[in-house]
């Protein structure tokens, strides 16, 4: 499965080599002392080092964390000797989503193997460098392993980095010994943490892949019917949209034509449409899209804080039954108290084209993207 591209980003797929080094993710805003990862008494197993024919992809650049979450700042002396995963994340991405019970489930399995897990949060929108959401988002979705915040992009351009989500595979001596961008080849990546754990001397471990059972928007995509891409509504990227008129910034009354073709999307009531996301002005306000996929989700949320706003969806002018996502019932109702993904629908075979309606039945809804899975 593809990554979801960084929206700064229009460089080749190419891991350059002079870029990577441990300390982009030990160097913190604020100095602190040194934290050690293993308490007193659980030193991993030792067993004899194994030689790796993985490469060497690169090393160097230094990159601040604004802030660490699930830890102290880490530093150099904390990570000296530990094999590091380093996952890069935002958390609305739904492409990231699908591989976090993978990533959680190799933090839990290899924590006392000598194994540190470090999410790196880089934010896609606005709302998603808000450190209260990011810090809701992981206890959430139980995420208890270090996270560096860079909400700034610091240790994202370090990296030169260009996808959510995006895996850095860093070995003992602290060399990026593999990468991997997008979803999928989780035996792989398990394999590549067993060698740099074996080479560095670290035993005891269980070899059989770790084993999970993903659900809701965790769940990974249907592929085989996936038709439709992730389609931004802000003006800054917006595709394929099928309402005439409108102005940036300001106060529009919309159209829903009477037909959309497939991966067009159309408003009606009144919005307000600005760069990176669209605002709903008067209450039952709709947003119409003709899709082709098992699920559908919508980034969304009151666009003030502390505020809720209640919806309907429908598919083909009926309400989803059996086919409604995790964050409905059956009737399609549901409500947006904070700004994250809404997996909305999970259709259940046969997947066909479809009309998709969410109408908001009060005022102030904040959107910013689809995608499907």
């Amino acid at each position: 499965m593809g990554a979801k591209r960084g929206d700064f980003c229009a460089r080749a797929l190419l891991l350059k080599a002079n870029r990577l080094l441990l300390c982009v993710l030990l160097a913190s805003a604020i100095a602190a002392p040194s934290v050690g990862v293993a308490q007193e008494g659980s030193e991993p197993q030792r067993a004899k080092p194994r030689a790796s024919h993985l490469p060497i992809e690169g090393e160097l650049p230094a990159a601040r964390a604004t802030q660490w979450l699930n830890s102290q700042p880490l530093t150099a002396a904390d990570l000296r000797g530990k094999v590091i995963l380093i996952d890069f994340w935002t958390y609305s991405c739904v492409n990231w989503r699908r591989t976090l019970p993978y990533v959680r489930a190799w933090a839990d399995k290899y924590k006392d193997h000598g194994l540190v897990v470090i999410g790196v949060h880089t934010p896609e929108f606005e709302f998603e460098k808000n450190v209260e959401n990011v810090r809701r988002a992981a206890k959430d979705m139980k995420i208890d392993y270090p996270i560096a915040i860079d909400s700034d992009r610091d240790i994202w351009r370090a990296f030169h980095n260009d996808f959510w989500p995006a895996l850095y595979f860093v070995d003992s001596q602290g060399r990026i010994r593999h990468h991997y961008w997008g979803e999928g080849r989780y035996e792989q990546s398990e394999r590549v943490l067993q060698e740099l754990l074996a080479e560095a001397g670290f035993g005891g471990i269980d070899h059989r892949p770790v084993s999970v059972h993903p659900s809701g928007a965790e769940a990974a995509a249907d592929l085989g019917s996936l038709k439709s891409p992730e389609t931004y509504v802000g003006s800054e990227k917006a595709q394929n949209f099928a309402s005439p008129g409108g102005v940036l910034g300001k106060p529009v009354t919309y159209v829903v034509p009477a037909r959309l073709a497939l991966n067009h999307w159309a408003l009606s009531g009144v919005w307000k449409v600005d760069k990176q996301s669209i605002t709903l002005i008067e209450a039952n306000g709709r947003i119409a899209y003709r899709f082709h996929a098992r699920d559908l989700n919508l980034v969304m949320g009151p666009a003030s804080r502390g505020t809720s706003v209640r919806f309907r969806v429908l598919i083909n002018g009926k309400p989803p039954g059996p086919s409604h996502g995790s964050d409905v019932d059956a009737d399609g109702n549901g409500t947006a108290a904070e700004q994250r993904l809404y997996q909305l629908i999970r259709q259940q075979k046969p997947i066909t084209d479809r009309q998709f309606e969410i109408e908001f039945l009060d005022p102030g809804v904040e959107v910013f993207s689809f995608t499907f899975g």
